[in-house]
């Protein structure tokens, strides 16, 4: 009797999902390892919980262990594992009858117990037949726990399959793949533990291969934060990063509901992007039960968190039967909010407890933050919190939120107002601070090209609304400072006479053409001649040299014409309107200037060489006159 070999066929319904395993379902050859060895823990888990319930007698001494054995010469793959085992009538429900999960039984079994402790990964079944994408024969030698007779499985998944006694077992199963030709390197060594990293380093059972124990590193997300030392967070960090350096922040949390989660986060310490490295890869993989689903996922964070590095870990994905795709997407969103709301609320903290150490994170990564507003509508407020500029209140380097900003707004003031510049020292001595400086109110200093879109897709925040002073419907509110009283005591200058200013308006909208909207008198500047302005207030100067500088003239064509606004009481301008009168060339080349240089300080591009050959005219024309 124990040489009698049973063939039986697969179902109808097995032979149509093996196919489709074999030809279809997988997208990647590397995956049957990760889920024989996913089996294999699966096994694992339910003799150590078995064990507890009821106490073994048969091979009780055999330590809890996944073994692999690689025979290049003979294209030969054995895993072996030490686990529950199988009889002869669960190898036949198990592996000649698809939809037949024992795993899946078995966690409906402990559900109901209560048993919440044990852990149990896949599915043996479907995944176990991803084997036949290498090999072209599949022999499965089990017995079980119990120590009842081992028997052995064979099958070249053609359609039938045999089932015959085996002696000399030890408690557990063993898989032999005799590998198709395509998939000899199976057989080697190195494929084997690469494969392992990637997949299923964090497997909580012991992996040994030709010797060697492989997964070394410890799932450490899964255990208390009390229990886990700075350098064990350090040394996973550089493990799952591949980094050499110690991380700027880390985020370890759990979370019940609505998901379970388990999640360690890291924040490098250099931003690579700006080191010229190309656009960064996600850096955080998505586990489930500590077996890798998505390396590199591009599912669970935002785009503008991609520099994140760490492992994310939920019990409760949906995964379809090849493991390599999530199948609810509302679970999915629900698991990427989740993990972002508590990020966000996690640097708004280290920003409260330690400025000093955020503003070295924003420094380097604030740029993700900015890229998070202009693309990300449902966090904008939460990430509007985490902005930082240098203001005209703040000292040189210090940076403010707005949060600072508004608390520190006049009595009456409803707008945040803010100017972009290429340096602090720019805009300080520019034309659009004079009047804010003069009201002493605060605006703040944008000093990167990214900034006013940011600032433009924010809008407001705490329903006061983001302002850029280059706009020319800008209106300050009324204050009285001790600047304005020592200024209504000194002697002012007197400026043009309304008619005077009108005539000189009118003249120079004539000599600068289509170049301009309108010349009109200001009301804020004070002590530069003229400035330039945006008529419509959509595009600022900032945002049309970066769209300047991509080329997008579709979108500057909808930007509209600039106003240049004169100072009445400026030196110059006085001088200007007298010299149309005696000297009208002369006059013409100083409105052409005028306007140059206002373009300049707006940060706009001008025609440098008429620019040029204008200044020596003005030049010579003031040295003849010395």
């Amino acid at each position: 009797m124990t040489d009698k070999i049973e063939t039986h066929e697969f179902q109808a319904e097995t032979r149509k999902v093996l196919d489709i395993v074999i030809n279809s379902l997988y997208t990647e050859r590397d995956i049957f390892v990760r889920e024989l060895i996913s089996n294999a823990a699966d096994a694992l888990e339910k003799y150590r919980h078995q064990s507890l319930v009821e106490k073994p007698e048969f091979d009780a001494h055999v330590p809890l262990e996944i073994t692999i054995d690689c025979n290049d010469k003979d294209h030969i793959l054995t895993i072996t594992d030490s686990g529950i085992g199988m009889t002869r009538e669960e190898l036949e429900k198990y592996l000649g009858t698809i939809a037949h999960s024992g795993s899946g039984q078995f966690w409906d079994q402990l559900a109901e117990a209560a048993k919440k402790d044990v852990s149990l990964i896949g599915q043996f079944g479907v995944g176990f037949y991803s084997a036949f994408m290498a090999a072209e024969k599949v022999c499965v030698q089990s017995r079980s726990w119990d120590g009842s007779e081992g028997y052995e499985w064979e099958s070249d998944g053609s359609g039938t399959y045999s089932l015959k006694p085996c002696e000399g077992l030890h408690r557990g199963t063993k898989i032999i793949l005799s590998l198709k030709e395509e998939a000899h390197e199976y057989a080697t060594k190195f494929a084997i533990e690469r494969i392992i990293q990637q997949y299923s380093s964090f497997v909580p059972f012991p992996i040994i291969v030709e010797g060697k124990k492989v997964n070394t590193v410890q799932a450490i997300w899964t255990r208390s934060k009390n229990e886990i030392t700075d350098e064990e967070y350090t040394e996973f960090y550089k493990y799952v990063g591949n980094a050499v350096d110690d991380p700027q922040y880390r985020i370890h949390f759990s979370a019940d509901a609505p998901l379970a989660i388990n999640a360690l986060l890291y924040v490098p310490n250099e931003n690579l992007e700006t080191l010229g490295m190309g656009r960064m890869q996600p850096g955080v993989n998505l586990y489930c039960q500590k077996v890798l689903i998505d390396q590199h996922s591009e599912n669970i964070l935002p785009e503008w968190l991609r520099f994140l590095k760490g492992v994310v870990d939920s019990e409760d994905l949906p995964l379809n039967i090849s493991r390599q795709a999530l199948q609810d997407n509302a679970l999915v969103y629900k698991l990427r909010k989740v993990i972002t709301k508590r990020f966000l609320k996690f640097l708004k903290e280290e920003a409260k407890n330690d400025t000093e150490k955020y503003n070295g994170f924003w420094k380097s990564f604030g740029i993700f933050i900015k890229e998070g507003v202009t693309t990300d509508f449902e966090y904008r407020d939460e990430l509007g919190e985490l902005l930082r500029f240098q203001s005209s209140k703040s000292k040189e380097g210090e940076l403010i939120s707005l949060a600072d900003y508004v608390r520190r707004m006049k009595e009456g003031q409803d707008n945040i107002y803010y100017i972009n510049g290429p340096s602090r020292q720019a805009l300080e001595s520019g034309p659009y601070t004079e009047m804010f400086r003069k009201k002493d109110i605060e605006i703040l200093f944008t000093l990167e090209p990214i900034d006013d879109f940011v600032l433009n897709h924010l809008g407001s925040y705490d329903d006061k609304k983001l302002v850029s002073a280059d706009r020319a419907d800008l209106r300050l509110p009324e204050t009285t400072t001790n600047a304005d009283q020592a200024d209504n005591e000194s002697n002012q200058e007197e400026p043009l006479v309304k008619e005077q200013v009108e005539a000189l308006c009118k003249w120079m909208k004539e000599v600068l053409g289509d170049r301009i909207n309108e010349v009109v008198s200001s009301d804020r500047l004070v002590d530069s001649p003229a400035m330039i302005v945006n008529a419509d207030g959509y595009l600022t100067s900032s945002m049309e040299r970066v769209l300047q500088a991509t080329s997008q003239e579709e979108t500057l064509a909808m930007s509209g014409k600039k106003n240049i606004e004169i100072n009445p009481a400026s030196p110059l301008i006085k001088k200007l309107s007298g010299l149309r009168e005696t000297e009208q060339d002369f006059a013409r080349d100083v409105t052409e200037q005028i306007f140059d240089n206002a373009m300049i300080q707006a940060g706009l591009l001008v025609d440098s060489q008429k620019m040029v050959s204008r200044n020596y005219r003005i030049l010579d024309k003031m040295a003849n006159a010395i």
